[in-house]
């Protein structure tokens, strides 16, 4: 276990977690997984309605538990890798704009360059 930031865990490259985590992400996004959470939801109400068995009831409380604790960690770790992008592309801006003021194109503008669309890489 660690308690690095997700961005500086695997080195320059994703790891295996992070192509999982945009794999999932892509697939929260979907109509399906609305549809398979409105289902979740309206089984949850009908259990009670219909007072069904204490074990059913425990089921879908504990399915949408499980669900909303994956979605709140895929949630944690899109937003700590978006804002990482973010930070990086403002240090790139920030040093070629210094190195503009000085008319001096240098590593600056190269790092830019690299910032450029970084947070599709993330």
């Amino acid at each position: 276990m660690t308690f690095k930031n997700p961005v500086h865990r695997g080195g320059p490259r994703r790891g295996r977690f992070e192509q999982l985590a945009e794999y999932a992400s892509n697939l929260t996004s979907s109509p399906a997984f609305f549809l398979f959470c409105l289902l979740l939801v309206a089984f949850f109400a009908a259990a009670h309605v219909a007072h069904l068995d204490i074990e059913l009831l425990l089921l879908a409380g504990e399915s949408m538990t499980a669900v909303t604790l994956l979605l709140l960690a895929l949630l944690k770790n899109a937003e700590m890798r978006a804002e990482h992008a973010i930070q990086r592309k403002l240090d790139a801006i920030a040093g070629a704009l210094l190195e503009a003021h000085k008319d001096e194109p240098g590593r600056a503008f190269e790092d830019l360059r690299n910032a450029i669309r970084m947070e599709e890489e993330t």
